[in-house]
């Protein structure tokens, strides 16, 4: 687990802070798909990326989804962060993308380590002010773009994050991170695919205007 943590987090890390990871760190994996962290579920961690992705997600009082943003290698989530701190429960969903490798660090340390290492410290300062601009600009889309813009920039970020230009989805996959309906979703995917943007297949939708 070492070895992963320093490709990942190296960079940013002093030895002493990667070998203290490696020693109270959770190695978990999970499937794409999977549910990490559930709405209401009291957070007792702080996931740090080291490979895949993940999507964070609210949802509103009729059970209705939002994605605000996704986190890749190297990541953590800035609103788990705050459960944590503040002994809360989540009030977001943690789902991963693809595949995904991280490790789970326990409240105690993450205190600790803000006081004891400047690294963390900027670290942590800096997943504050990363997931606060995703946010702002899940606001924006929401409050500027048409939902054929909205719709064109979630596809284009998802190519991004997989690294792939294929991504495999569900029209009603799509409505539930958007907030709106499969008939809208099919109905704009169909508008995008006239329009040379994309190409679609059963389950499966090609982004050509990257």
């Amino acid at each position: 687990m070492h070895e992963e943590i320093k490709e990942a987090y190296g960079f940013l890390f002093e030895k002493e802070l990667l070998e203290e990871i490696s020693e109270v760190g959770t190695l978990k994996r999970v499937k794409a798909g999977e549910t990490i962290i559930e709405i209401g579920d009291y957070v007792t961690g702080m996931p740090l990326l080291i490979d895949g992705a993940i999507k964070i997600l609210r949802e509103d009082d009729k059970g209705d989804e939002l994605l605000l943003y996704f986190l890749e290698r190297g990541d953590t989530c800035a609103m788990t962060l705050s459960c944590c701190l503040g002994q809360k429960k989540s009030e977001i969903r943690a789902v991963a993308e693809t595949d995904t490798i991280f490790v789970m660090i326990p409240i105690a340390k993450m205190e600790e380590w803000t006081s004891k290492y400047k690294t963390w410290r900027n670290f942590v300062f800096q997943a504050y002010h990363a997931r606060l601009s995703e946010m702002l600009d899940t606001i924006d889309a929401i409050a500027f773009l048409n939902m054929d813009q909205r719709l064109m920039k979630y596809l284009r970020d998802r190519a991004k994050i997989k690294g792939e230009v294929e991504i495999q989805s569900t029209h009603q996959q799509i409505a539930y991170d958007l907030h709106t309906s499969r008939v809208v979703i099919s109905r704009l995917l169909k508008k995008l695919e006239m329009e040379g943007k994309i190409s679609l297949q059963r389950n499966q939708i090609k982004v050509i205007d990257l």
